[in-house]
């Protein structure tokens, strides 16, 4: 499966009042300590106090830390596909990478964690890192990026499966969440304020009706594309697009070649992952292959060359899908392609 993929909490606050003593902007500012409880992905989250020792298990939470301001509380970060979103780097090299991939339990441990969040269930599962129970019973709350479950069955393993689309209010929800468990509220509330702007800006007099997307993440044996209802369905309605594979509710179905040239996307929007895991990860392997197969070198969008290339976290619920957005709507002016 893809796994840098792809999702939101209720917040309940309580002593809410306290919450917002000292949770300005100031990273110097240590809040008083107050109790947080969140609804969470159907469990629930209690944060004695603002954490000082997190370990972010996927890219898509250590990058909304980051942004928050929070490197200086944490204890470790893992599961990368991507390099660290720009401007963040001075804050990622403070954070020691305990595992390119999936760490082990007892590697989390050492780091000596006093909350651990994720972006995917299946991190926080079995068969991942560990279950959200075996960190609560050390007493570590154990947060998952509610996109990954919001209207989402995960049970059958894979990627799961949506039941209704994901929408972007469920990545500025994580966003809020994060920032409420660290006591950083505002940080929360700008960074949320920024991304809306710059949607808005990204999709202001755009029409694209008329295109037809494809989103291929990795693999080109059996290659996983882009259902309905995740990160990239919340590109293609934001840019009023069709997804050609929007008759699937899989989140990354893995679909044969001939299926793929039979829909013909006009624009083939594609990751560009710098992970190993699976074959075709990087774009300039997925472009050569795409032009020299015999199935796929006729399609339109390969004849024309209209690609659009993403992160493997624009990809995803993550703060960069905002990112996927403005990228795959640059793209579409640029081939002439929007009204």
């Amino acid at each position: 499966m893809p796994l840098a993929r792809p999702a939101r909490a209720a917040v309940l606050l309580v002593a809410g009042s306290l919450l917002l003593t000292g949770c300005g902007g100031d990273s110097r500012a240590t809040p008083a300590k107050a109790a947080v409880t969140l609804d969470n992905c159907g469990r629930t989250v209690r944060v004695q106090a603002p954490p000082q020792h997190a370990v972010s298990l996927n890219q898509g939470t250590t990058e909304i830390m980051l942004s928050l301001g929070l490197a200086d509380r944490m204890a470790g970060t893992a599961t990368w596909t991507d390099p660290v979103m720009k401007g963040l780097e001075k804050g990622d090299a403070k954070v020691p990478r305990i595992a390119d991939n999936n760490p082990s339990f007892e590697r989390v441990l050492d780091a000596n964690p006093d909350f651990v969040a994720a972006s995917f269930v299946s991190t926080l599962g079995k068969g991942g890192v560990a279950t959200r129970e075996q960190f609560e019973k050390l007493g570590v709350p154990a947060y998952v990026s509610p996109s990954d479950c919001a209207g989402k069955d995960n049970s059958a393993g894979g990627d799961g499966t949506r039941a209704k689309a994901l929408g972007i209010d469920a990545v500025y929800g994580e966003v809020r969440d994060l920032a409420t468990v660290f006591g950083v509220k505002q940080r929360g509330d700008r960074l949320v304020a920024s991304l809306q702007r710059r949607m808005a800006k990204a999709t202001r007099g755009i029409d694209a009706s008329d295109v037809t997307l494809l989103y291929w993440f990795a693999n080109s044996e059996s290659p996983y594309m882009a259902g309905c209802c995740g990160a990239p369905g919340i590109i293609t309605r934001a840019l009023g697009a069709q997804n050609v594979f929007d008759d699937t509710h899989e989140e990354w179905p893995q679909i044969n070649w001939e299926t793929v040239a039979d829909r013909d996307p006009d624009v083939l929007v594609i990751g560009d992952l710098t992970r190993t895991s699976q074959t075709a990860e990087s774009a300039a392997k997925k472009i050569a292959f795409l032009e020299s197969d015999p199935v796929t070198r006729n399609m339109d969008a390969v004849r024309h060359k209209r690609y659009v290339l993403l992160s493997g976290q624009a990809m995803n619920p993550t703060i960069r899908t905002v990112e996927g957005v403005e990228r795959v709507a640059a793209g579409l002016r640029r081939f002439g392609l929007v009204k």
